[in-house]
Order: structure tokens, then sequence, then C-alpha cells
């Protein structure tokens, strides 16, 4: 008996499926977040631009 509300719900379109973990010095990501902050962007946002942007330059 395979109810719907029994099924895992299935991933977003879109939906991050992995994470990158790195470590920074504090100060830096503190003002890289801050900057984002100013800009009205994430962190986020800016690192996954930054990582297309390289590996359409460098493919």
């Amino acid at each position: 008996m395979n109810k719907k509300s029994d099924k895992k719900p299935d991933k977003k379109p879109g939906k991050k499926s992995s994470q990158l973990v790195i470590r920074v010095e504090k100060d830096e990501r503190d003002e890289f977040v801050r900057l984002c902050e100013q800009m009205d962007t994430s962190a986020a946002r800016e690192i996954r631009h930054f990582m297309r942007a390289f590996v359409k330059e460098n493919s």
C-alpha cells in the first residue's frame, strides 16, 4: 500500500545537491559577507557565480 504521503518528497528543480566546504581566514570571510550584503547579494551566490565563470573560461 503506497500512499502519496509515504513517499519522500521530490527535489525541487534547481535545488542544490551538494556542498563545498572551504576554510578561510575569519576576517576575509567576514569582509566578503559584509560586502555581499552591501551589494544586496549573498556570499553563496557570488561564489557560485565565480565557479560558473571560472569553469566557462577554463573549459
